[in-house]
């Protein structure tokens, strides 16, 4: 199986345009948080989590943070029916961070027997990893995408549906209906979604709980631990944690 490492270093706001690879994509980061949009969904991939891209999937790029990214190509005969053909999110365990790490050491690099040896060990870890992540449905209809546009640039704030089908320019209902058939939920339950994907590069840059959750309109730090807690299954300082 071809399988090959890159390294790419990204300042915080730097952007990849829509792009796709012919063979499939695992992106990786040691630090910073990418944020990626792929299939009509927007996704964040913090340290200790990957996010696999099929061949010929497009996909841009958005760094929050500065951000080291350590990605695997893997080529077209082989990808599908290692990760799927669908874009999925991963927990990366440390023995697959390392040995991805490995294959981006100079020494290994130029032997062709031990990338050998470490792609094999690699296949195996990868069939075995643990799904999960952090995404958000995007809408392709212009008007329900310019409102989701804003809500995502200035989370903390109260957003109004009357506000918000103003700038839409189409009535409340329309907005509503929009949200239900292109989003699978209410507005102001996408909205709250979409406070919980701001807080993580906010979190991972090392902000406290308390001053995430007071920058994103929390009356409290309990209903922002709460709502976290639904949305990715785990308290705001066990995501954390985890992904240090």
């Amino acid at each position: 199986m071809s399988l090959h490492a890159i390294a790419r270093d990204y300042v915080d706001g730097s952007v990849v345009g829509e792009h796709c690879h012919v063979g499939g994509q695992l992106i990786h980061a040691t630090a910073g948080v990418m944020q990626i949009r792929a299939a009509q969904r927007l996704w964040l991939v913090p340290p200790r989590r990957a996010l696999w891209i099929p061949p010929r999937l497009a996909h841009a790029l958005r760094a929050r943070g500065d951000v080291s990214l350590r990605t695997l190509y893997i080529e077209t005969a082989c990808a599908q029916r290692l990760l799927g053909d669908v874009p999925r999110g991963f927990v990366v365990p440390t023995l697959v961070r390392e040995l991805i790490l490995r294959m981006l050491d100079p020494c290994a690099a130029s032997d062709g027997e031990r990338i050998g040896r470490l792609t094999a060990v690699l296949v195996d870890e990868l069939a075995d990893l643990d799904p999960e992540g952090v995404a958000l449905s995007m809408p392709s209809d212009p008007r329900l995408a310019r409102v989701c546009a804003g809500i995502l640039a200035r989370p903390g704030e109260e957003h109004r549906i009357d506000e918000l089908a103003r700038r839409a320019g189409a009535s409340v209902r329309t907005l509503r209906r929009l949200a239900h058939h292109e989003l699978g939920c209410p507005l102001s339950t996408w909205r709250q979604q979409a406070r919980i994907l701001s807080a993580v590069p906010m979190l991972i840059a090392g902000e406290s709980v308390t001053g995430t959750a007071q920058a994103l309109g929390y009356e409290t730090t309990g209903a922002f631990a709460a709502m976290f807690r639904r949305f990715v299954g785990m308290s705001p300082r066990e995501y954390s944690t985890s992904c240090g």
